[in-house]
């Protein structure tokens, strides 16, 4: 079919693709269905190789469940089953592609061993896996895996500054097997986003200066414009990208789809997840910083995400002798005398404990957070049965390297990203789970595409997509 305006398929592991690719979203929200079939449909398909599902042998999925007594122990259960069901994804996505398009893998360099998840799977998968995209943290040793396996890798940054520091520690060894930079729009995306701290999560930055900064810095490394930056985050309508494509300040560009996939027949999540995706308006979705990672992340603005606003909300700091300010002695949610407050803080805290929050639970920061007893059962429920998911966790303290801590105290304000995960993708309520979308998803509701409640299969959408609309 013919695509929109000055559209062209690119070179990508030895066939022409579309420069369309789909966004390889975290726990079980891209599978082998969703990336397979946009493979077939002639572009990029991304498995998550993010904690994916394995099959029994009546094609059912395997729960993850952790039967060792040991954090160490059951992050190498978490490993063995990542690797597993990624390879399961991969095999069966390659399968459906039938010789089309490509199928990428995407990791998230602050997975819990996610070096070793990463060669595991690659070791399993040879042939089948195009390229590696990597993102949350800084991949520096991407280039030297994809190197051992000969597959191209697709950094993921959010600044020209990100890639200058991977390129010139890491890249510019292997610069052959470089396929392409992921630009992700740190206010626009969905799930982590790469926020720096010179950056205000309150006033997004437009793209296309960010982009051709990260194109200048390219060039000044050497690396050809044939090379394609990615646009991520906040793509909806081709035709809204028209000065991008064909245009020598960017060079090539290529764009990644991420939030429109999951209103499809393929894409895994379930269905109440994708009817409430209809329902969105802007502003629905909320960039906040309460996820384990200690990153900035966008997720639906839903009764969880409320809940998590509303508990930080209910936090005074303290100091354990008399001093400066804090001359008043808590005497509501802890145990013993050694916590000063403000008279202020104090009077808020009873407050608080008479309307059920009766619990004060310390956080890193040297605060309190009040909380129900459900809130603090499930809280510690959830910090004991830590798997090890992340490379450091905020919420459990949990490291997964030397002596498998972070040394700080464990915080109360976050809460198990393994676990929300996992529930929302296999059909847990989705009111008390995160879901992770892009800024954009409020335009379900106002594309006529999706009118009268029509969810397209993945060729239908990429097939619209490549209309311009």
């Amino acid at each position: 079919m013919s695509a929109f305006k000055g559209l062209k398929p690119i070179l990508y592991g030895g066939r022409e693709v579309w420069p369309l690719v789909e966004g390889g979203k975290g726990v079980a929200a891209t599978n082998h269905m969703s990336s397979g079939a946009w493979a077939a449909a002639g572009g990029i398909g991304t498995v998550s190789a993010v904690n994916a599902d394995s099959y029994d042998a009546e094609g059912k999925i395997i729960p993850q469940v952790y039967n060792a007594l040991t954090r160490k122990e059951r992050h190498e259960e978490l490993i063995k089953y990542a690797i597993d069901g990624a390879v399961e994804q991969v095999r069966r996505a390659y399968d459906i592609a039938g010789g089309k398009g490509a199928i990428n893998i995407n990791v998230l360099w602050e997975m819990g061993g996610a070096q070793a998840v990463l060669e595991g799977v690659l070791e399993k998968t040879r042939g089948l896996v195009t390229g590696v995209t990597c993102g949350a943290g800084m991949p520096y040793k991407l280039s030297e895996i994809a190197a051992r396996f000969n597959v191209n890798y697709l950094p993921i940054v959010s600044s020209g500054r990100a890639f200058r520091a991977l390129w010139k520690r890491a890249y510019h060894k292997v610069s052959h097997l470089l396929a392409a930079v992921v630009y992700e729009d740190p206010w626009l995306a969905g799930g982590h986003n790469g926020l720096s701290n010179a950056e205000d999560p309150r006033k997004p930055e437009d793209p296309y200066p960010r982009v051709k900064a990260l194109r200048d810095v390219m060039r000044a490394e050497g690396v050809s414009d044939d090379v394609p930056i990615v646009m991520a985050g906040g793509v909806w309508f081709l035709r809204e990208w028209n000065d991008w494509i064909d245009n020598p300040e960017l060079g090539a560009i290529a764009f990644q789809f991420g939030t429109r996939p999951l209103l499809t027949e393929e894409s895994p999540i379930p269905q109440g997840w994708k009817d409430h995706l209809r329902t969105l308006e802007p502003g629905d979705v909320l960039l906040h910083r309460f996820s384990p990672t200690g990153f900035y992340s966008s997720a639906v603005r839903n009764p969880f995400l409320r809940a998590l606003e509303a508990r930080s909300e209910r936090q005074i700091p303290y100091s354990r002798v008399e001093a400066g300010e804090h001359t008043a002695q808590l005497d509501v949610g802890v145990r013993g005398k050694n916590f000063w407050v403000t008279p202020n803080d104090l009077a808020r805290a009873r407050e608080w404990h008479g309307a059920g929050f009766v619990h004060a639970l310390r956080t890193p920061d040297d605060t309190m957070v009040f909380v129900t007893p459900e809130e603090r059962d499930e809280i510690q429920q959830d910090q004991k049965d830590c798997m090890g998911c992340l490379s450091h966790c905020g919420f459990s303290s949990w490291k997964d390297h030397d002596d498998y801590t972070t040394g700080r105290l464990a915080d109360p304000r976050s809460f198990c990203i393994q676990k929300t995960l996992q529930d929302i993708a296999h059909g847990g309520d989705i009111d008390k789970n995160l879901m992770f979308a892009g800024h954009a998803a409020y335009r379900f509701k106002q594309d006529p595409f999706y009118s009268n409640n029509f969810t397209p299969t993945v060729k239908q959408l990429v097939d619209r997509i490549l209309t311009g609309d």
